[in-house]
């Protein structure tokens, strides 16, 4: 049977580096399909995230949390049983990281200023604004043969090599500070604490379940209740049996 793995972030920087994440996850893939439809998803998740990237300290969150993990790395050096062969690799990648964000103090900037993003971005802030009737210029573009269609995005993306092994790295770490547990919610309730270092909590659910996690809380105290799946009159409606679920604290 297959699972599902939900994850809810406990405070709003997480948050925002789960939407990053998800935004480059779907950036990428887009860009290597050349379909019209493809390519107009490809560019709308382009500029949202140019937009968050924007209006975030996003690079000095990122910073903050590599200059810990750096600090349990070196402390973890000291444990006898250690991999410092695995240990001195990380931590060099931290360092290569830690680096090339300082040097890129403004993350996006290469894109909001090239002239060809720019000359359309503004156009996809208008509901149906990429019609080829307003953005001809991005028509011409949609007919350009596949490979230089490809180099194009290629060369895009790398501008976002950093921001995207960034929050690769950040939220590895995040995800493996959490094992998950097998535990019941009692009346599809289930009541959660968490200390001062809980970011981010995930569940593994069994699709067949026909539910869904919701949760409310905070970083202290969080709740889980689980909802029903579905069309007809029990959807979305609480689930009222005992069911059995994962979950990991991280």
């Amino acid at each position: 049977m297959s699972t599902a793995v939900y994850e809810f972030p406990l405070n709003e920087k997480v948050r925002n580096y789960l939407r990053i994440e998800q935004l480059l996850s779907q950036i990428k893939s887009n860009a290597d399909a050349f379909s019209a439809s493809a390519n107009i998803h490809f560019f709308e998740d382009l500029f949202t995230l140019l937009d968050l990237l924007e209006r975030l300290d996003i690079r000095n969150d990122i910073l903050k949390d590599i200059d810990a993990q750096e600090r349990n790395l070196v402390h973890w050096s000291q444990h006898p049983n250690i991999n410092n062969e695995a240990l001195q690799q990380t931590l060099e990648t931290i360092l290569r990281l830690r680096e090339a964000l300082k040097q890129n103090k403004r993350i996006g900037s290469d894109l909001k200023e090239h002239p060809f993003i720019s000359s359309i971005r503004q156009r996809f802030a208008i509901p149906g604004g990429s019609c080829s009737f307003d953005l001809p210029n991005l028509h011409h573009w949609t007919h350009l043969p596949a490979e230089q269609q490809a180099k194009d995005k290629q060369t895009w993306l790398q501008t976002l090599h950093v921001i995207d092994n960034a929050i690769a790295l950040t939220l590895s770490f995040l995800r493996q500070r959490g094992n998950f547990t097998t535990v019941e919610a009692t009346n599809g309730f289930f009541p959660g604490l968490s200390d001062d270092r809980g970011e981010l909590v995930r569940i593994k659910l069994a699709v067949g379940s026909g539910c869904y996690p919701t949760l409310s809380g905070n970083k202290y105290r969080y709740a889980l209740r689980f909802m029903h799946f579905g069309h007809g009159e029990d959807a979305s409606k609480p689930v009222e049996q005992t069911l059995s679920f994962e979950i990991a604290s991280c």
